[in-house]
């Protein structure tokens, strides 16, 4: 993890904003990720964007752009909240796809399920709008680095 990376992360801990860390993360720029802190826990929110459309005539979200907004969110989870020294690796991903996602904002929300030295494994849920109706719900390992021993 390179130093300004290092630092917008201690920056965003300190202030409870992660948007100037999402700028450093090309495809969270890309697509529009927000994230904001509610007490002890992550809201990630996907902004309606027409550029993120796969199907035109309904119009919805591109089940890809679902899937990598999922992804993402989960790597950035864990790398605000395991203190670990780098973005977390993946190792697999699988996701269900519940309900077509409507052009309209979309938020996750992730819960970590284990967690050991080396391998996390996240649960990751969307919806639209009601959490108790989610349009998608993920399951991922993501590989750890282990903090340098001092």
């Amino acid at each position: 993890m390179t130093n300004d990376f290092k630092e917008q992360l201690q920056k965003a801990h300190a202030q409870g904003d992660y948007a100037s860390l999402l700028e450093l993360i090309p495809y969270a720029k890309l697509i529009g990720v927000e994230c904001s802190r509610l007490g002890d826990e992550l809201l990630f929110r996907l902004p309606a964007n027409k550029d993120n459309i796969g199907n035109p005539l309904l119009p919805a979200i591109h089940g890809g752009v679902i899937a990598g907004f999922m992804e993402l969110t989960a790597a950035l989870h864990l790398l605000v909240f395991t203190g670990s020294p780098g973005v977390p690796k993946i190792i697999d991903f699988s996701l269900d796809y519940l309900r077509a996602g409507q052009f309209r904002d979309t938020y996750a929300k992730c819960q970590v399920c284990r967690q050991g030295r080396r391998v996390a494994n996240v649960a990751i849920t969307a919806w639209q709008s009601t959490q108790a109706e989610p349009i998608a719900t993920a399951r991922a390992h993501f590989k750890i680095e282990e903090t340098p021993s001092p």
